[in-house]
């Protein structure tokens, strides 16, 4: 019996898995635009380092999500989830099945299960806590959040400063720990979830994860890097790629550094996200190369 429900489908899985050029193969073969859940694909300006689909790939399916954005805009997954659910209303009026694709884990998770109703942040307690960060550092706000939310601070990623200061916002506004905040209650939705992971063997995950980034330096991520230079202390350029040519930038390191640190913190990402994925028992695993599988399991599915 086929589900009345429209179904998501969501293809996730670590950066340099090979998701792109598979999402194009399954929106043609299912006929539906796809959703780009990259929160580095949002801007516009962060073409090279963000891995963004070529001009081919974008002219092949039609694409949300992709440069819509730019490095100044203060964009989220409270947004994203907002956005996207207003865009999923549209398109099941017109297709049955929604492709989503990329690897930001809670941008997925927002879509998918929703986030719980946090309090709005003014923009004078904002300014506070990232002023807070520029002038005291990582190791200040983190021993802030310990003192303010012991509980959230031992589960968080704690060298990740925008969730730090995420956190350190909501107690500030709350008056109350961030985590008690936090009931994770899944939000209905409207539409049917299929999650399709993928993965490869961590030996050659590694290996074309170290060859992209050698492939972005000979397509000009330098200079990218050096036009974006100047808004470095926004949130979207605290990322993977920037971040360390702009300490070569700054005369910190070597550009070899530079450019081996990339490869060995995307390497660091990639396990980050399998580590998450993992832990969703919801997620059907495939390799890349089973597309025909796939197609297969979804047409079973939907």
């Amino acid at each position: 019996m086929q589900n009345p429900k429209p179904s998501l489908l969501v293809l996730l899985g670590p950066t340099g898995v090979g998701k792109t050029e598979l999402s194009i193969n399954l929106a043609e073969y299912f006929n539906t635009p796809i959703i780009s859940a990259d929160s580095r694909q949002l801007y516009q300006e962060m073409k090279i380092g963000a891995a963004t689909p070529s001009e081919q790939q974008l002219s092949r399916v039609k694409h949300y999500f992709i440069a819509t954005q730019k490095v100044l805009d203060n964009y989220n997954a409270g947004l994203y989830e907002v956005d996207v659910l207003t865009l999923l209303d549209k398109l099941f009026l017109e297709h049955k099945i929604a492709l989503m694709v990329g690897g930001s884990m809670m941008y997925i998770d927002a879509v998918c299960n929703g986030f719980d109703d946090l309090p709005s942040v003014p923009e004078e307690i904002r300014k506070h806590w990232n002023n807070f960060y520029k002038q005291n550092g990582l190791e200040a706000i983190q021993q802030k959040l310990f003192e303010e939310d012991p509980d959230y601070y031992a589960k968080v990623d704690i060298y990740n400063p925008q969730r730090l200061l995420h956190a350190l916002e909501i107690c500030t506004v709350a008056g109350c720990p961030f985590s008690s905040l936090l009931k994770g209650e899944k939000k209905e939705r409207p539409f049917n979830v299929i999650k399709i992971g993928l993965n490869r063997p961590r030996v050659e995950l590694y290996d074309r994860i170290n060859r992209r980034v050698d492939e972005m330096v000979k397509d000009g991520l330098l200079e990218e890097a050096k036009e974006l230079y100047p808004f470095r202390q926004y949130n979207a350029l605290n990322t993977v790629g920037y971040k360390e040519l702009f300490d070569y930038f700054d005369g910190k390191i070597s550009l070899e550094m530079a450019i081996n640190l990339i490869k060995q913190n995307s390497r660091r990402y990639a396990k980050r996200q399998l580590t998450w994925f993992n832990k969703d028992s919801t997620i059907n695993w495939f390799q890349p190369h089973q597309e025909k599988e796939i197609i297969e399991f979804i047409n079973h599915t939907i």
